[in-house]
């Protein structure tokens, strides 16, 4: 456990980047804090240092990203019809199945030390879902969880037209996490008829934009999931 608690969080918006390069540097920031507690293993107490915790926000050019438990089969186009959406495919290292992000899509990086926090991976995707929740309940939705499914859901209750508006995937490094979530303001829905959907067939996707009939302000979005993660994680911005 770390000797020196930190819940200061930079904040950082890297508004359109490619995936390629938002996840070379969410690497690059999680090997630093990995770093720093392998020093900190073997330090006496006046020479511990302090993680540093980050919330990244940033939307990428269209992009399919396969997680490790995933299955390439839930990718529907092969590289020619990639090519003719101009979207890109990665396989990579959080959890979970296939997923979208494109423009007009909320996607936040938390690179946070958990033992600043709460050591409890369970309770990390529970609050992050949270916050996404407390941000639909902002403009009249309302919004939840659906048993054995992980992300946000709008007609999560009585299941008659589920649809998925925030998918979430984490990777976890000695309680440093990486990657996050994927939260549809203005998103174009019709690039996720090229995948099925987090491995799921039969649910629907939605956005803000879907069930308003309009676009929202992304900045305006923004402040209110930035907001809330700051309320649930105990959070002082730098």
């Amino acid at each position: 456990m770390n000797t020196v608690l930190n819940k200061k969080v930079r904040f950082e918006k890297l508004n359109l980047i490619d995936y390629q390069q938002a996840w070379d540097y969410q690497e690059k920031l999680l090997a630093e804090n990995v770093g720093i507690k392998a020093h900190n293993r073997n330090a006496p107490a006046d020479q511990q240092r302090s993680t540093t915790n980050h919330l990244l926000f940033c939307q990428h050019p269209h992009v399919y990203t396969l997680g490790k438990s995933g299955h390439p089969d839930n990718l529907l186009v092969d590289a020619t019809q990639l090519a003719e959406i101009e979207a890109t495919y990665y396989k990579i290292n959080r959890g979970g199945d296939i997923t979208y992000h494109g423009p007009g899509q909320l996607v936040g990086y938390p690179i946070l030390d958990l033992e600043n926090f709460f050591t409890d991976i369970h309770r990390y995707m529970r609050t992050l879902e949270e916050a996404i929740i407390l941000t639909c309940a902002d403009y009249g939705l309302s919004a939840g969880r659906i048993d054995g499914l992980t992300g946000v859901w709008l007609d999560f209750e009585t299941l008659q037209n589920p649809r998925k508006i925030c998918a979430m995937g984490v990777k976890c490094s000695r309680w440093v996490t990486m990657h996050g979530f994927a939260f549809n303001v203005n998103t174009d829905l019709s690039y996720f008829g090229h995948i099925v959907p987090c491995g799921i067939t039969d649910k629907a996707v939605t956005s803000l934009q879907q069930e308003f009939g309009r676009e929202l302000p992304m900045a305006e979005v923004e402040e209110k999931v930035k907001g809330h993660l700051a309320e649930l994680f105990g959070m002082e911005w730098v």
